[in-house]
């Protein structure tokens, strides 16, 4: 018999931030695909990022909501059909628009979210349901940028694009972590730096991975970006290097922000004082700036997640404007986006004070939507942003609420108040297209099972304004359908089927597209009309393209800006100056919580945390201290410590980092309750906003931090994930849960003993071949179980506090048909029979390069990165783990 011909590679993009990387997948046919990256793509070029490149780890059925479901009487959610489904969040939202109005239902949507998904969530709620309380978790990351943008240009626009990295002098990188956040674009920058020469200023109260590898790192103070710029603003005109001939051209407002900037931040030496940095860096510093022509500044979440984000994007943006360097080659303001379709989303209102195309609520905007539209009943002013959307919720004011792909129990600031406030509801309709998740647990009255990458079909839009097609290479699971398929149901039962009437996502790309461009004549950015006719084949071919695309033309524009042409009623840019802002402490909290990503995670790890490869690097949430605090503490690395806030509290393992500045923590956001027992930050952060862009500060919690002793700690490997709410760990235990290759891994402590361990793994079911260790002087529990087939199925290996055991060198037996006798023999040591001894954590995600491997290679004679790549392949792909390899190799060279 004739093997079946190989499926063909689809070309798609990847589902992850706003990067917005081609990806190439091929279909197994199994249900997974082979992923590699896109040559042809010009985001990325071929190369992907850890998580990229662990993407078919993360396409199995197993997680995922594959029917819908309905809440009975009881409270329990009951198995239904799509049509029961439909009817009751119908008959929900129109039973509340006729009680209580359009104001009280609301939409919280996500940049995960396509495009088409997201123009019919806001056709629906603004057009045709009357309500502006839509808004998105694009809000947590992005919203000062677009506040800024609109504040100076007039319109939420990114004025350069990727390329320009490749052809720059100077990257000047404010609040990201580039190297881990965005490691592909990370990539491009140390290219620039190899063929140009180009050097790298990394401006971060932490020294990450990316400002290792800076050739200035500015270790400013939290929350004084805009101090910083504003002191390079005068720098700038004391030293004659302004481009007046553009201020005087195309900009307004100059001589009001520089008076300000003069009385706010004079000199050199005011700017250090203001920022904490010494004056020799900040002097060198503006040399650098003003001295190279082509400069680009990337600033992401450090600038953005602040009480005062916008005014540090527009103190960004004034010194760019008042330098003419915005729309050239190599030069210009750049906003990295945190989401795969943050940009998209935006672009057809995703946010509660916007209208699609980038309109507003003006009279005139919302008469030309409503014309457009057909939609009678369409909202005329803005809505609740997210934290005000909550609020309004926990108020009783909003009543029904429909969330599509996000998870907000975890994401969203004082996360307790948001689980509350989602109980509250009477109607909770939830789009998602997995189970186990925070949000899911928060008794939805609705749950609607929904496509995933692989299986969606649209677009997204990255950072640079290109549009991309997210194409599917794997078909739709019977029950499950897309986002808006289900909306155009919904809107169908509410009496306005001709509105949503739409064959596929062809259709509504085309009057998305159509809408950009109806009575625009160039007064709005966002302009991609010259896509309105696509046949569908032309949409399925779809190259990416970035926008605008006019009527007149099928091709996209890579910057706008270099001769003016903004989109301020004058048609200037518009210089603005920054609040003057005190930093703040409140007294029974020393620290500032800094909360953010880690290299190889995303989100709250509904899909990475599916992936052993991913889960190697870092396994447990954690608190990263600097050296001079945890001692006084009594803080060891690895050990156990409570973060406190007003608002909340989590149980973090320590890391003792000589790179976080003194006075502040850091803590990932990843982690939840669906995958730790205390590790969801969320609740600990307060919701101080942006009182322009309504972001929440996510950077600067005030905090507390003190030991959490432990009396043992250990691990467990299991082939299957374990219901603890069903068997419920001893009294007081800590556990935090990594994907392994067969299985499942968890850290564990706990207040309990040995017998307490063995009471708690004796009331398991567990296979009949097991062994076990019991030492109770000293404080040892150690067993495990085998199938009949020989394979590990279950060990639990639990010790003292102080001298807890690796999983290291065990986890693999999960993986494996049948442990070998010796195995059997000398598992409950800790040890595999003629193993050297554990590997350690994984420092390369894409090739599963372990530390152990690394410090091999380096003891057979590697003395470089280079030679470490050429053994291992370690670093050779994404090049986000080359700074920890770096840190490696350095301390191979220290005597001990």
């Amino acid at each position: 018999m004739n093997a079946l011909p190989p499926a063909p590679a689809v070309a798609t993009t990847c589902p992850y931030c706003g990067v917005g990387c081609g990806v190439k997948a091929t279909p197994d046919g199994r249900g997974g695909a082979l992923i590699a990256g896109d040559a042809a793509h010009p985001a990325n070029l071929g190369r992907l990022c850890s998580k990229g490149s662990a993407l078919g780890e993360t396409l199995a059925l197993d997680a995922r909501l594959l029917r819908p479901m309905v809440r009975a009487g009881d409270g329990a959610l009951a198995e239904a059909s799509w049509d029961a489904a439909l009817d009751r969040a119908a008959a929900g939202f129109r039973d509340i628009l006729e009680r209580h109005g359009p104001q009280a239902v609301a939409f919280y949507l996500s940049g995960q979210l396509l495009t088409e998904d997201y123009y019919v969530a806001n056709k629906l709620a603004k057009g045709f349901l009357g309500t502006a309380n839509v808004d998105t978790n694009s809000r947590l990351c992005m919203a000062s940028s677009v506040a800024g943008h609109k504040r100076a240009f007039g319109s939420d626009t990114v004025p350069g694009a990727y390329e320009d990295l490749d052809q720059t002098d100077l990257i000047v990188l404010t609040g990201s972590n580039t190297a881990w956040c965005h490691p592909v674009l990370f990539r491009r920058m140390v290219a620039a730096r190899s063929t140009r020469g180009a050097r790298l200023v990394v401006i971060d109260p932490r020294r990450t991975a990316t400002g290792e590898e800076a050739d200035l790192f500015l270790p400013i103070a939290h929350g004084t970006d805009a101090a910083l710029f504003s002191g390079l603003l005068v720098d700038l005109e004391k030293t004659g290097a302004l481009d007046a001939a553009f201020i005087e051209a195309h900009t307004e407002g100059f001589a009001a922000t520089l008076k300000e900037a003069r009385a706010f931040t004079p000199d050199v030496a005011a700017t250090a004082a203001a920022t904490g940095l010494c004056a020799e860096e900040v002097a060198r510093f503006f040399e650098m700036f003003r001295s190279t022509q082509r400069v680009v500044t990337c600033y992401s979440q450090g600038v953005n997640q602040s009480a005062v984000g916008t005014d540090k994007v527009n103190a960004i943006l004034n010194c760019h404007l008042a330098t003419g360097r915005i729309g050239k080659p190599g030069m210009g303001p750049f906003s990295l986006t945190g989401q795969p379709n943050a940009m998209g989303g935006r672009e057809v209102g995703g946010l509660a004070n916007q209208l699609a195309a980038h309109m507003g609520f003006s009279p005139a905007e919302v008469d030309r939507v409503r014309r457009f539209w057909d939609a009678p009943a369409i909202a005329t002013a803005e809505g609740h942003k997210a934290v005000a959307m909550f609020d309004a919720i926990a108020r009783g004011e909003i009543k029904a609420l429909w969330v599509m792909g996000t998870n907000p129990a975890v994401s969203l600031p004082q996360a307790r108040e948001v689980r509350a406030a989602l109980g509250k509801l009477d109607l909770f309709v939830l789009s998602e297209n997995v189970i186990g998740n925070d949000t899911l647990a928060c008794a939805p009255h609705v749950l609607l099972p929904t496509a995933a990458w692989g299986e969606k079909d649209g677009t997204v839009t990255n950072s640079e304004r290109r549009i991309s097609r997210q194409r599917p290479f794997l078909p739709l699971p019977e029950k499950v359908r897309p986002d808006w398929w289900a909306m155009a149901q919904v809107a169908a039962r509410l009496g306005h089927g001709a509105a949503f009437a739409w064959r596929g996502p062809a259709d509504i790309f085309r009057e998305h597209a159509a809408l950009s461009g109806f009575e625009n004549g160039g007064t709005r950015d966002f302009d991609i009309s010259g896509l309105a006719t696509l046949s569908d084949a032309e949409y399925e071919s779809l190259a990416p393209v970035q926008w605008p695309v006019p009527e007149e033309t099928r091709e996209g524009r890579a910057r706008l800006f270099a001769d003016g042409g903004f989109f301020t009623p004058s048609g200037r840019a518009r210089f603005v100056a920054p609040a003057r802002v005190e930093a703040a402490r409140s007294g029974g909290f020393p620290f500032l919580l800094n909360t953010g990503r880690v290299r190889d995670q995303w989100h709250t790890m509904t899909r990475t945390g599916l992936s052993p490869r991913l889960a190697g690097h870092i396994r447990a949430p954690f608190v990263a201290i600097h050296p001079e605090h945890a001692a006084p503490l009594g803080l060891e690395d690895g050990a156990l410590a409570r973060v406190t806030s007003a608002h909340g509290s989590a149980t973090l393992e320590v890391r003792i980092d000589a790179g976080q500045q003194i006075g502040t923590l850091f803590a990932p956001i990843h982690w939840s309750d669906a995958n730790a027992s205390d590790g969801a930050v969320g609740a600990l952060v307060h919701k101080h906003t942006d009182p322009h862009s309504g972001q929440p500060d996510l950077k600067a919690t005030p905090a507390a931090l003190a030991p959490a002793p432990m009396r043992s700690r250990g691990f467990l490997l299991a082939r299957r994930r374990l219901d603890f709410s069903a068997t419920p760990l001893p009294a007081g235990s800590w556990w935090a849960r990594a994907a392994l290759e067969g299985g499942f891994g968890w850290r564990l402590a706990g207040q309990g003993g040995p017998q307490e361990w063995a009471d708690w793994a004796g009331g398991l079911d567990l296979p009949g071949d097991r062994t076990e260790l019991v030492d109770l002087p000293g404080g040892h529990y150690r067993t495990a179980a085998f199938d009949a087939r020989g394979r590990l199925v279950f060990a639990l290996l639990m010790g003292p506090a102080d001298a807890p055991q690796a999983w290291d060198a065990l986890a693999g037996l999960l993986a494996e048909e049948t442990v070998s006798l010796e195995d059997r023999r000398v598992l409950l040591s800790g040890r595999r029979a003629g193993a050297r001894g554990p590997c350690g954590p994984l420092v390369c995600a894409c090739f599963g390069v372990p530390r152990g491997a690394i410090t091999d290679a380096i003891a057979a004679g590697d003395r470089d990165a280079v030679a470490i790549g050429a053994r291992l392949k370690a670093g050779t792909n994404c090049g986000s783990c080359l700074p920890e390899i770096r840190q490696i190799l350095q301390e191979a060279r220290v005597p001990a």
